[in-house]
């Protein structure tokens, strides 16, 4: 049998490589596989339930706890952390904290017995003040990390800034990073003499403490922040405020991050890695976890070193089943907040589907228009349908009805405004649509980079929006009391508290002088209307219209 030399020279060469890099392995010690598990966004969902459609849903940490067991069962070097926006958003939440704070707070019972060991503080933590988020921080066995939240009066932090943790013989250290958008959106009552400094100042300083003195092997940032452009293309996001979303510069301007689990824009994001910086992102509403595997070599001195990492964000589907326990621990939460759910306040006389609401005029949202020109003592509504996807039947109106329609834990805010500001304000809003064109479809009605829950119609006043108009001039006929308004002319606006303090980008509200501020939300506002008048209207006033007629408004 002949031999060829190339071939006999090639294979010794793959065997000496071989043994050196065994020889290599040997000299630096073992190596090591890490797991980083991570949710964000819960927004207060435990059960497998989408309570405003009141049916069963994949979401929700039962189910995700049992994708956790699963995984800790076969890797015991796991950790578990959350990027925020936990303790507010569905009705058993808000059900706890408002109306039945007393026993302790349910998403820290299933968060604790499920031994997260950490979570970053989102924005929505702040909806109900401090009291509420210190009760809960009483109440879990984690820390709350926020590296970026002070005290104003004597520059401490509120927060924990970050964990470390020792897992598998690597030491991790876990950073907490808020989105620092809160005064934009949030009351200052809700957060007194706290300021949030930017997150990417902020991650230096830190990162730099973890890698030097805590000598930390890994370091995982744990963000209320996500994406502000697509890392491939660069193209940028549409948000309203600078730094509001820092993973992409977290990643390009910080040196010794490893890992950024983020959050607050509520997107999937398997995979991404920017400047060796791996990100993932599970979405929301625990549809998701996402998983991050690191493995490490040790080397001659005995630290280790990352040789491969890679995530994915794993589906809470059909093949899941919930875990029994959770399931249990949040029992008493669910079926009470049901029993409130399902109380009748109102009858109406034909269903209502919400799709059209906001391309038309529309009797839901004029329901919301309604309670604020009462509750707010004004002369003109400013307000967003905030869930198109609600459909409401003919018959009994309840209050899981009012609470799939209004979402948010905003408040009534009435401010003096002249005609030229409103105007100005609705010519904002009037960037939730293209420009027109001749055979346009719904689809291409819309402008996807305009958010819908930042488009606002007004009652009140009567006007046409006019897409063949360039956008900044598209507002025409507007009508104050069957004259035309005035520029001039001074108004009670009535508006919530988002818009106020800068949501949504509506600028010419700054500064605005305010007549009357309500303490309770709305939404409890338009049940309180509608058990008064036992029902709602359910045709809308047609006080708006788009131009030209004949668009796909349906």
């Amino acid at each position: 049998m002949k031999w060829n030399t190339k071939v006999i020279v090639v294979a010794l060469g793959l065997s000496l490589l071989s043994l050196l890099s065994t020889a290599a392995v040997s000299r630096e010690g073992a190596r090591v596989t890490i797991t980083i598990l991570g949710t964000t966004d819960l927004h207060g969902h435990i059960y497998p339930f989408d309570y405003y459609a009141d049916r069963p849903a994949n979401r929700g940490l039962a189910k995700a706890y049992t994708i956790i067991k699963e995984i800790r069962r076969t890797q015991p070097n796991t950790l578990l952390i959350d990027s925020g926006d936990t303790i507010q958003g569905t009705p058993l939440i808000y059900y706890h904290n408002r109306i039945k704070p007393e026993p302790p707070d349910p998403m820290m019972l299933a968060m604790s017995y499920m031994r997260y060991d950490a979570m970053c503080v989102g924005n929505h933590e702040f909806n109900f003040g401090l009291q509420i988020i210190d009760k809960a921080r009483r109440e879990c066995n984690f820390p709350w990390l926020s590296a970026n939240t002070y005290r104003i009066s004597n520059g401490s932090g509120y927060f924990t800034p970050y964990l470390i943790r020792e897992v598998g013989g690597v030491r991790v250290g876990i950073l907490g990073l808020t989105t620092p958008g809160i005064p934009t959106w949030e009351n200052i009552t809700n957060y007194p003499d706290l300021t949030f400094r930017d997150g990417v100042s902020e991650a230096r300083k830190w990162v730099a403490i973890l890698r030097g003195e805590m000598r930390c092997d890994v370091v995982v940032v744990a963000s209320h922040m996500g994406l502000d452009r697509d890392p491939r293309t660069g193209r940028l996001f549409n948000q309203a405020l600078e730094g509001e979303n820092a993973a992409f510069q977290i990643a390009t301007s910080v040196p010794g991050v490893d890992l950024v689990f983020m959050g607050h824009t509520h997107r999937r994001v398997d995979e991404e890695l920017v400047n060796g910086v791996l990100l993932t992102q599970a979405n929301k509403w625990a549809e998701h976890v996402a998983r991050a595997d690191i493995e490490l070599v040790q080397d001659i001195d005995g630290r280790w070193k990352i040789h491969a990492k890679h995530s994915r964000a794993i589906a809470v589907d059909d093949q899941i089943m919930a875990d029994a326990e959770i399931l249990q621990l949040a029992e008493p939460y669910h079926l009470e907040t049901q029993q409130w759910l399902s109380k009748r306040i109102g009858q109406i006389d034909r269903e209502l589907d919400g799709r059209a609401a906001r391309t038309s005029d529309h009797a839901l949202l004029d329901l919301v228009h309604r309670a604020q020109l009462e509750y707010g003592h004004a002369d003109v509504s400013l307000a967003a349908m905030l869930n198109p996807e609600l459909r409401m039947p003919a018959g009994p109106v309840t209050v899981r009805q009012i609470a799939a329609l209004y979402i948010y834990e905003n408040t009534l805010v009435t401010l003096e405004l002249t005609g030229d500001q409103l105007h100005r304000a609705l010519e904002h809003a009037a960037g939730y649509f293209n420009d027109y064109r001749v055979g346009m479809s719904s689809r291409e009605l819309t402008n996807p980079e305009f958010i819908g829950y930042n488009y606002d119609t007004a009652e009140g006043v009567e006007y046409e929006i006019d897409l063949r108009r360039p956008r900044g001039s598209r507002i025409v006929n507007l009508r104050y009391r069957g004259r035309p308004l005035k520029p001039d002319e001074k108004l009670r606006v009535v508006t919530n508290n988002y818009r106020v303090n800068g949501g949504g980008g509506y600028t010419m509200l700054k500064g605005a002088k305010v007549l009357y501020r309500s303490s309770d939300e709305i939404r409890n506002l338009i049940i309180e209307w509608v058990e008064k008048y036992n029902g709602f209207p359910s045709e809308p006033s047609r006080n708006w219209r788009l131009l030209p007629a004949g668009l796909p408004v349906g």
